[in-house]
């Protein structure tokens, strides 16, 4: 990051009466009336079933679609965000795609470094250095030549985190990030999330705020401190840990059961 860091609880993402469009149909709208505050320092996680619009809200959020409706404003910017010498804001936040959106002729390498050629004006030496240590940190490095058809879907997943960390963004969003691993995988990517959040060397040292979206709750209940459900085309805020535990909405009830894969 280049700027200043923004000081902890400030508002980052700020929605107020915002209308949701589908990412396949700009004129098909998902969500409605979304008010959402996530300030700096936050852990958020999202939940809510197939087709709800959670990769939508975080397409949106992340700056892919504009608001259809309302006002949301991203680090005190109104968006979306059309002006050249404000469109760095929007670097500011790192979207992770459910099952990583990798470029399939490119390697996992290249992949990484994309972000790096595109938006920082750095030097080969240091695009590979940085490279290097993100391979590293997200245990990559065997897989770094490889294309990512020839990845499995954790390994793809790991890939497109990584990527989206390349510009060290203040806010990561997160869509579907657990969504078919196994149990060795779900504590990998939790553990990893929990450094980044409480600020990871390769980060600076600064806090990332966090923003996810799940189907499944119970993986999140300790790691996460804010929560939400989509249901109805609405978004509903559920508090902190005791809060959700103690909410009265079925959908939350049904998201924090006991399933077969005990999770």
């Amino acid at each position: 990051m280049d700027t200043t860091p923004t000081a902890p609880g400030t508002p980052v993402i700020e929605m107020m009466g915002v209308n949701v469009s589908s990412l396949r149909d700009l004129s098909v709208i998902v969500l409605e009336n979304v008010d959402w505050t996530v300030n700096a320092g936050d852990y958020w996680v999202i939940a809510g079933m197939q087709g709800s619009g959670k990769s939508d809200l975080l397409a949106m959020t992340a700056g892919l679609t504009p608001p259809q409706k309302g006002l949301y404003r991203l680090f005190g910017h109104e968006m979306p965000i059309f002006e050249g010498e404000l469109l760095k804001e929007r670097l500011r936040v790192g979207l992770v795609f459910d099952g990583g959106q990798l470029f399939h002729e490119l390697t996992v390498r290249e992949n990484i470094a994309l972000p790096l050629r595109y938006h920082k004006e750095v030097g080969r030496s240091e695009i590979e250095q940085r490279v290097n240590a993100m391979l590293e940190l997200t245990e990559l490095v065997d897989s770094a030549g490889k294309v990512p058809s020839a990845l499995g879907r954790n390994l793809q997943k790991r890939a497109g985190l990584a990527r989206a960390l390349m510009l060290r963004p203040e806010v990561l969003l997160l869509d579907n990030p657990l969504g078919g691993l196994d149990m060795r995988q779900v504590h990998w990517w939790l553990n990893f999330l929990d450094q980044l959040h409480v600020g990871h060397e390769i980060m600076g040292g600064i806090r990332v705020t966090l923003a996810a979206t799940a189907e499944d709750l119970r993986p999140w209940r300790e790691r996460a401190s804010q929560f939400a459900i989509l249901k109805n085309k609405h978004f509903i805020p559920l508090g902190n840990r005791p809060q959700m535990a103690e909410h009265a909405e079925p959908l939350v009830k049904e998201l924090l059961a006991e399933g077969p894969s005990g999770k």
